[in-house]
């Protein structure tokens, strides 16, 4: 299955605009607000995006982030963990050193509990003695049907970490460097799932910002190939978070489509209806999530795909 009903998150504790990320974050900016209002605000935003969800059917699993250490970056789990149908948890390497403090083995434990069999963990967190990052499904956006994992290359998704990633999930790579324009610089997106979405029969892209004409051609090539419909955004729809979405499985087992209502609002009525035609979008607002942590409703959501009990 490509899309999951049960999805992790983590209610912030202490949400900010996180001072260890903007360097290579340009979607992060910080609000003239107090950080105690900021985290109200977040904490709203969050238990308003988890009843949208729960409403439309999907499983949430929700674990309260802790106060200490100071995670201000917790609220999106999909960074440092993934679940796979084998039973198999992955732990990545973190660019930041205080978001390396939100890998927490009571949340694995909190999966347990809920009825999830982990049946062996795959821990890449040594890289990070040696400088090498590679983000969680931030940085890697996952085909899991047909197998191959998708990467646009950047401070936090290091090339050889990948391949060893994709050798050890026995998943095909697809490298590529995607930009956008900061100060009339084209500079590396920091994660791969911020210009791009892959669904069961469609993919949401910002192809123009994959700059190399062959890497573009590439990408599009295995997404076509492999029977997707291709829904290509603008830059200035990336910047509103259009492509960081997520498809999980609703009640009923249908297949919907979650976005932020700022990724919705930029979305014009043909690739609204091109979208609708595969299912319903599910939308919530998150502009202080969204302006402080320069991440969207698709960095919120850790997929449970493990087995149950």
């Amino acid at each position: 299955m490509q899309s999951t009903n049960t999805i992790l998150m983590v209610r912030p504790a202490s949400f900010r605009s996180n001072e260890q990320t903007e360097m290579n974050n340009y979607f992060q900016s910080d609000l003239d607000l107090s950080p105690e209002k900021i985290n109200e605000l977040a904490r709203q935003e969050f238990d308003a995006f988890v009843e949208v969800l729960q409403n439309a059917g999907v499983r949430v699993v929700v674990v309260e982030d802790l106060k200490d250490p100071n995670t201000p970056d917790a609220v999106f789990p999909n960074n440092w963990v993934s679940f796979h149908n084998t039973g198999m948890v992955v732990l990545y390497p973190m660019f930041a050193a205080n978001r390396r403090q939100e890998r927490r083995m009571d949340i694995l434990a909190r999966l347990e509990e809920e009825g999830f069999r982990i049946e062996d963990i795959m821990d890449y967190t040594r890289a990070e003695e040696d400088g090498l990052f590679l983000e969680g499904t931030g940085s890697v956006v996952l085909d899991r049907v047909n197998k191959k994992a998708y990467c646009a290359l950047s401070p936090r998704a290091d090339e050889e970490l990948f391949i060893e990633f994709c050798e050890d999930l026995e998943y095909t790579p697809v490298i590529f460097i995607a930009y956008q324009s900061v100060n009339e610089e084209r500079l590396a997106i920091y994660h791969t799932n911020v210009m791009m979405c892959v669904a069961d029969q469609f993919a949401i892209i910002c192809a123009k910002s994959i700059d190399d004409k062959k890497e573009r051609k590439n990408v599009l090539s295995h997404l076509s190939k492999d029977g997707k419909e291709i829904i290509e955004i603008s830059e200035e729809q990336l910047h509103a978070f259009a492509g960081n979405m997520l498809q999980v499985q609703t009640k009923d087992e249908k297949s919907a489509l979650i976005m932020s209502t700022a990724a919705y609002e930029s979305l014009d009525p043909g690739q609204i209806s091109r979208i609708e035609s595969y299912g319903p979008i599910i939308h919530s607002s998150l502009s202080t999530i969204e302006t402080c942590g320069g991440g969207s409703a698709r960095c919120m959501m850790a997929e449970v795909f493990l087995p149950e009990n």
